[in-house]
């Protein structure tokens, strides 16, 4: 039985999917069905279109959309669909601050979350957060997963104890 989508994630061309993939392993992890797609706001603006004034109606709750550059790919889309867009800037020119300024500034009524530079696992992090409001079981898988993040700093710290230097004190 093939399942909705609740998550879409959208590049602007397949190169951004080395870091895009992490927002769908993340995803796949959480058990939060997803689709992915290459869209370019600029090479195909009618798709682009057809894709945000969709999405609602297909059962989608969240676009996650990345963008290098101009980055005009989240603001196209979150003019065009009342769903949370989220936006991931990817490193290019500038190290990606040409790419997060363009994301991080939309008009006043266009809002957009963002998340840092290549932070597509934040992203698909965030994306869950929004899900979990409605769906108890995305908020206690996002609720393990947390609690996995704490387990990961006492190991450290377990193994850290270990380590010896002459004027360490702990």
């Amino acid at each position: 039985m093939k399942k909705t989508p609740l998550v879409s994630i959208i590049m602007g061309s397949t190169s951004d999917l080395p870091i895009m993939e992490k927002a769908a392993q993340q995803l796949d992890a959480l058990q939060i069905p997803f689709e992915m797609h290459a869209l370019s706001a600029h090479r195909t603006p009618n798709e682009v279109e057809t894709f945000a004034r969709q999405a609602a109606p297909r059962g989608l709750r969240v676009v996650i959309a990345a963008a290098g550059m101009a980055a005009a790919l989240p603001g196209v889309i979150a003019a065009q669909t009342t769903l949370p867009v989220i936006g991931v800037p990817i490193k290019g020119m500038l190290d990606g601050l040409d790419a997060l300024l363009s994301i991080v500034q939309m008009p006043p009524g266009i809002p957009v979350a963002t998340v840092g530079v290549n932070a597509a696992q934040n992203a698909a992090l965030l994306a869950a957060q929004i899900i979990a409001q409605t769906d108890p079981q995305v908020a206690e898988r996002l609720i393990q997963f947390k609690d996995s993040l704490k387990d990961k700093i006492v190991k450290a710290n377990e193994q850290l104890a270990s380590v010896k230097y002459d004027n360490k004190t702990n």
